[in-house]
């Protein structure tokens, strides 16, 4: 058995964090895509509003739904979809008042011609590429796509953004993005004679590129306790939303010289115990920590043995350690093992590792 415990408490603590770098009058849109980065998005929506956030950021449409369905959020309450949808896609938007992001003009008249069939406006984001190279057109072509929508009667031009590919070290190619976003959203005020919402800032952008918080700002990896990277020289504190945990099911005593899991990979240098842990790859535990990690377990720190397999793994109890089936060992949180070394040993970041904690995994909150 395997849980991932959420702490709502840190939620509001790096929220609060958040809003001193920003300015407590600056909006603020929760990202909650990809299940809230692992951490559950429906519990984690409805602590973000229950603090005051009212827009919210998802991958798809799929996910929006999600949070009307579930009550997550109140009607109010706004939601944009930062992928591109398929046309057979546009009517959810319509029937759950979820904003669509256009990127293109097969897009806008996509969701010109869902509109028009519904008798309902669609809220539009237009999308410019300033330097990812992912969604949206350069500038010049956004703007055409921004004009086009002020004119059609079934769409409401409700914000323009762009994204950031190097926020953590806002150079001179950062720097072009933002000159090129902000020249963009003067011309597009300009000529239509309103102010439109305006947003480009990520985790990274926040803490590192103050003048790029136009509107409003969009946190993520943030919000759940995290630095975009470890090399920024002046992170803020941040706390740890989750803490996966399993619990002990079977403790033996080997003798020296008996192997572990699969392929062998560990052999014991003396007699002793180890206890087989109710969690794996399948948990979203990585196999390419087998031998290279540890986990606690009533306040010890544990190494792992032998391969991580698909539901458990084993670990070395040390001779002082008290455990019992059923005890909790930590994987990763603010009691134990930190997940930044758990990602630097795998050789990725902790976007990944809290992504794939698996949907089997039982979100708790706790207090």
């Amino acid at each position: 058995m395997s849980e991932a415990r959420i702490a709502t408490r840190n939620l509001r603590s790096n929220l609060d964090t958040i809003r001193s770098i920003t300015g407590r009058q600056q909006r603020i849109m929760g990202v909650v895509k990809a299940n809230a980065y692992g951490h559950g998005a429906t519990m984690i929506a409805r602590a973000l509003e229950h603090e005051g956030i009212t827009d919210f950021g998802v991958a798809n449409i799929e996910e929006a739904i999600a949070l009307r369905q579930q009550q997550a959020v109140s009607p109010s309450s706004g939601i944009l979809v930062f992928c591109t949808p398929p046309p057979s896609h546009l009517p959810w938007y319509i029937r759950y008042d979820t904003d669509l992001t256009v990127a293109d003009n097969a897009g806008l008249q996509a969701a010109s011609a869902a509109a028009a069939a519904s008798g309902h406006n669609i809220n539009i984001h237009v999308k410019t590429d300033t330097g990812m190279g992912r969604l949206g057109l350069p500038p010049e072509e956004a703007m055409l796509l921004c004009k086009a929508v002020e004119q059609d009667p079934n769409l409401t031009l409700k914000g323009v953004y762009t994204h950031f590919a190097e926020s953590t070290s806002p150079g001179s190619f950062t720097r072009k993005q933002l000159s090129m976003f902000r020249g963009f959203c003067s011309e597009l005020e300009h000529g239509t004679g309103k102010k439109i919402l305006k947003h480009a800032a990520n985790s990274g952008a926040i803490l590192s590129m103050k003048e790029s918080f136009f509107d409003m700002v969009r946190p993520g990896i943030m919000l759940y306790g995290y630095p975009p990277t470890d090399t920024l020289s002046a992170a803020p504190e941040l706390h740890p939303v989750m803490q996966l945990c399993a619990r002990i099911q079977f403790i033996k005593t080997i003798r020296k010289g008996s192997t572990i899991s699969y392929d062998r990979t560990w052999q014991a240098p003396a007699d002793c115990r180890i206890a087989s842990i109710a969690a794996g790859y399948a948990d979203g535990y990585p196999r390419i920590l087998s031998n290279r990690t540890s986990v606690r377990i009533n306040g010890h720190d544990c190494p792992q043995r032998g391969t991580i397999t698909m539901d458990q793994f084993m670990v070395e109890l040390p001779p002082e350690a008290t455990a019992a089936p059923g005890d909790w060992a930590i994987l990763f949180g603010w009691e134990g093992p930190q997940l930044q070394e758990l990602a630097h040993t795998c050789g990725t970041i902790t976007y990944e590792l809290l992504c794939a904690v698996a949907g089997r995994v039982h979100r708790t909150p706790v207090t």
